[in-house]
């Protein structure tokens, strides 16, 4: 059976805390692993977490600040070190090319990974398969930042009882799934009648940012937004001026968007509990959870499915 879910590995924003780490965040989806935002020590925390360097099929940088980048270092080392076969795809702004280089090659090691690096210049999509669509959009905090958006193309699913009702089988079910339409007995019959639409699902990743256009964009409808939220709004000029988010500007989003799921994460040092920021955010947008280092939060099916 297949697995979807968010394994948190740390959600402290700029240095760690006795019980915070530095960002690292793995979705994991099917077959893929995307790791976002790798900070000091996600190594350590995917020990944690019991998630081997071989889950990792793409590693997914919002901007080059330390607190986002610097356990990429000591990710891509153990890529080598336990001989991950698959490719390794990396997405990151391509004004971070120099900081990328440096970690990559942040100490001496027998390099024997592939890793491909994907430097995006412009907001768009930048990966795409027959399954998922994977987006970029640009983000407002000061330095280059891209949020990023995975999801799951629509697709149908195949209603057997009418198949069989109006005697279609073998090649004509393979007909009908390719062209949308098949003829049987002198009688075409659309792919409609026959299936059901099955909405695929998204998740957005949107880390270090002022609200803005492209954070509502990526967020838009999506099964599970995972969003920065470094202040309450009793810091909010501090937020503003620093280019993040308050809890409640991330849940205000969540709405606007019609996302399902909030996840609130990368907390300030100077907040000991993150319960005011559930407090704060509830109010705006009822279905939210705080990220917790070690947590791991399921990507839930549509109900109306």
């Amino acid at each position: 059976m297949s697995v979807r879910e968010l394994v948190v590995l740390g959600t402290s924003s700029q240095v760690p805390t006795r019980y915070r780490n530095h960002n690292g965040y793995l979705l994991r989806w099917d077959d893929e692993g995307l790791l976002f935002d790798p900070g000091e020590g996600t190594q350590r925390q995917m020990i944690y977490a019991e998630v081997t360097a071989s889950a990792i099929t793409k590693v997914l940088i919002t901007h080059f600040h330390g607190d986002h980048c610097l356990g990429f270092a000591g990710i891509t080392q153990r890529l080598s070190l336990d001989r991950v076969p698959h490719p390794i795809h990396c997405y990151f702004p391509a004004t971070g090319q120099v900081f990328y280089d440096r970690l990559r090659r942040a100490s001496i090691y027998h390099s024997v990974a592939t890793l491909v690096p994907h430097p995006i210049e412009q907001p768009g999509v930048i990966f795409e398969d027959d399954k998922v669509v994977l987006e970029a959009q640009k983000l407002d905090h000061g330095v280059d930042t891209f949020g990023y958006r995975w999801r799951e193309k629509d697709r149908v699913t195949m209603l057997p009882e009418k198949l069989e009702a109006l005697g279609i089988r073998g090649r004509a079910i393979g007909d009908l799934q390719r062209q949308g339409h098949a003829v049987v007995d002198g009688r075409t019959i659309t792919l409609d009648e026959v299936s059901s639409p099955k909405k695929g699902q998204s998740v957005a990743f949107i880390m270090d940012t002022r609200p803005c256009q492209g954070a509502l964009a990526l967020a838009e409808g999506v099964d599970l937004l995972i969003c920065e939220s470094t202040y309450l709004s009793t810091e909010g000029r501090e937020a503003h001026e620093h280019g993040h988010m308050t809890a409640a500007q991330a849940a205000t989003i969540a709405k606007e968007a019609g996302a399902q799921k909030l996840v609130l994460t990368h907390f300030s040092q100077r907040y000991q509990s993150t319960e005011p920021f559930l407090e704060e955010a509830r109010p705006i947008f009822e279905n939210v959870v705080a990220a917790k280092d070690g947590k791991r939060i399921p990507i839930e099916r549509h109900k109306r499915e």
